[in-house]
């Protein structure tokens, strides 16, 4: 098993992509890269912690290559765009990956030259090696699941969700 933290805005679109993911065993919603210890929804996203949204994504590679992860997290948000995913704005939403190692860091650098043939601007993703990860509040653990019908979930994740289906349908379960 791996894991791979990444972060790619509001950690409920990618907690929804992963969790359809063939091969992934669990993810975790999340908190890494800022300054303060235990951080919380309410410090984070005022954006005074330095923290970003992430989720721990942890998979079988026997089952699903770490290429097909890592390139799913690249078609699921805009790495384009510094410190915003539409209109989540702020250094909390930042396109990140947090390496746990030399070869998680080889993996992320290798991905974001894959990626960038499919974007026109440069990609802005943020690698750095992992500080400490903090487990978000309960309430943002599987929220998609939980609340399929919710506004955000409808009107952002469910288009992100529908394109991750065109690119990777083989690999995401209904």
């Amino acid at each position: 098993m791996k894991t791979f933290i990444l972060g790619g805005g509001c950690f409920w679109c990618l907690d929804a992509i992963y969790q359809k993911t063939r091969g992934v065993t669990e993810v975790v919603s999340g908190y890494t890269g800022g300054y303060t210890t235990n951080p919380d929804y309410d410090s984070v996203s005022s954006g005074v912690t330095g923290h970003a949204e992430v989720v721990a994504v942890t998979f079988d590679e026997t089952v699903i290559p770490e290429e097909v992860i890592l390139d799913l997290f690249f078609v699921s948000h805009d790495p384009t765009t510094l410190n915003r995913q539409g209109y989540d704005v702020g250094t909390q939403y930042r396109s990140s990956m947090f390496y746990l190692d030399a070869e998680q860091e080889a993996a992320f650098q290798a991905a974001i030259e894959r990626a960038q043939a499919l974007w026109s601007d440069p990609i802005v993703t943020e690698v750095t090696r992992l500080p400490k990860f903090y487990r978000a509040e309960e309430y943002h653990q599987d929220f998609y699941a939980k609340h399929p019908e919710q506004g955000y979930c409808q009107v952002i994740i469910n288009p992100k969700l529908a394109k991750a289906r065109k690119y990777y349908s083989s690999w995401l379960v209904a």
